[in-house]
């Protein structure tokens, strides 16, 4: 038997999973990762804890498989985007803390680009609305407050990587410094027209080119896993950023076909096939997962703040001991009583773009309780969601496109029956969720998969799709109408 390790390497956790060749989970590991926080707005990891994490998870994923090294074809890697790391290529050591894609602190870089004009450049080159969110202004924040780095960059002493990057550096033993097509992106300095770092932009932020990987296809060779670190050596197949292998691993290869996460954030993507669609409806373009040199695109929505206001209410607000609770405390309710909670706890995201914005929880009565902040919780992840798939749509029909069916969903929350049957409810068509939800981890193991010969095109990937359950509307529309204009309401009182 030929095996499949995708390392998934996510914003809490380092995750290894064993697949089968027919999609099935042989055997799964995760350890948490610490969450540091220097200061409001400010988040960070430790790349060497994100390093060794994933290692011991990987060996650990084999142990409870029962494999030996031997036995697994290729590795495939999924990651966080955006977060960004530097490190010195000759000891192989970050110089700062990775910033994570949640971070704020480079908005004033941000404020500074559109105020010379570039968002424009930016969008159609890159596909990106100019944001803190991407990677390109958190590595020029590097570069300027940590002493002598700039210098250092100049010298071609320093290697820039999104989290994919430093894991292939590491995981060859520093032979390899590379990433994909769609964690590169995601940086706001990728020309995803050309699949080529754009000496414009690298000048804009003042970033060397020098401290930049080399892009390849999301399927392709990218190098072998050192034979001492689970003991053989085993190919690196299979790169693509969290949410462009999570399309991919939910089948969705043609132009029109919807998967939305639902993790720390929320994210949406539909293909649009080789076409880059340019969002009137502030959504973004970015580069799908790609398994030749032919561009491939998607358009993205992000929701900041998902499943991590189940972890404010858990850590927060102490409303729930763990999260596994909120079902339970959100059912005991009929509904959420007229409460909204609105998550903008890092501003608000598509299609939005208010980096401004704070949380605010509305409706408030005093027979309001914990459960109904609960609830109204779990219904801010659906109509956050809602609006990203609105907003597709509305750029979709304006296309003379057709209409979206329906919306195959993943990620941790989405194995919450109240909140995927709200979700239907607010959409108005059937949500969809796969067999096997861990559809982010597979899409990297099947773009392993294809670079090494175990599967022979996408055709033969879209067959191992299946469906677990469906869930189909039943919220009459006046009601799903008046639900949608509290939110938007509520949303409205969240910009300060």
């Amino acid at each position: 038997m030929t095996y499949l390790l995708a390392l998934d390497q996510g914003t809490s956790s380092s995750r290894s999973i064993i697949f089968t060749p027919d999609g099935q989970i042989k055997g799964m590991a995760q350890q948490e990762l610490t969450q540091i926080y220097p200061q409001p707005g400010w988040v960070e990891h430790d790349p060497q804890e994100i390093w060794r994490t994933q290692l011991a998870t990987a060996r650990e994923a084999l142990q409870k498989a029962g494999i030996s090294a031997r036995q697994v074809r290729a590795i495939g890697i999924t990651n966080q985007r955006e977060t960004t790391v530097v490190w010195n290529r000759a000891t192989g050591l970050p110089i700062h803390n990775a910033i994570v894609w949640q971070d704020r602190r480079a908005e004033p870089a941000c404020v500074e680009l559109r105020e010379r004009g570039l968002a424009e450049t930016i969008q159609a080159k890159t596909g990106l609305l100019i944001d803190a969110y991407f990677s390109g202004t958190k590595l020029k924040w590097i570069l300027d407050h940590v002493p002598g780095a700039r210098q250092m960059a100049v010298n071609g002493e320093l290697a820039f990587g999104t989290i994919d990057s430093w894991l292939i550096w590491r995981l060859s033993g520093g032979a390899v410094h590379a990433t994909d097509v769609s964690n590169a992106s995601r940086t706001m300095l990728f020309n995803v027209q050309t699949n080529q770092w754009d000496p414009e932009l690298l000048q804009a932020m003042d970033i060397p080119a020098s401290m930049m990987p080399s892009v390849k296809p999301s399927s392709a060779v990218y190098g072998e896993l050192t034979p001492d670190l689970l003991g053989h050596a085993i190919t690196i197949g299979g790169v693509a950023g969290d949410q462009q292998s999570a399309l991919f691993g939910q089948a969705c290869f043609k132009a029109g076909m919807v998967k939305n996460t639902y993790g720390t954030g929320c994210f949406m993507l539909m293909h649009t096939g080789t076409q880059l669609e340019v969002s009137s409806n502030g959504l973004i373009a970015t580069s799908a997962a790609q398994t030749s040199s032919q561009p491939k695109f998607a358009t993205e929505g992000s929701v900041f703040v998902g499943g991590a206001v189940v972890q404010w209410l858990r850590d927060g607000l102490r409303a729930i001991r763990s999260s596994s609770e909120v079902q339970a405390l959100a059912q005991s309710v009929p509904d959420a009583g007229g409460v909204m909670l609105v998550p903008a706890f890092t501003g608000l995201g598509s299609p939005y773009w208010q980096p401004d914005a704070r949380g605010t929880i509305t409706g408030l009565t005093r027979g309001s309780t914990l459960a109904h902040i609960a609830r109204a919780a779990l219904e801010s992840i659906a109509f956050q969601s809602a609006a990203l798939l609105h907003a597709m749509s509305r750029d979709v029909l304006a296309a003379g496109g057709a209409a979206v069916t329906e919306l195959r969903v993943d990620g941790g929350a989405c194995v919450n029956d109240l909140l995927m049957q709200f979700q239907a409810d607010l959409l108005g068509i059937p949500v969809v969720r796969p067999a096997v939800t861990e559809t982010t981890a597979l899409g990297a193991a099947y773009l392993a998969g294809l670079s090494t010969g175990v599967y022979k095109n996408t055709d033969e990937l879209s067959g191992l799709w299946q469906a677990g359950k469906y869930f189909l509307p039943t919220m009459g529309p006046e009601r799903v109408q008046e639900l949608t204009a509290r939110w938007d309401h509520a949303v409205r009182q969240t910009v300060l």
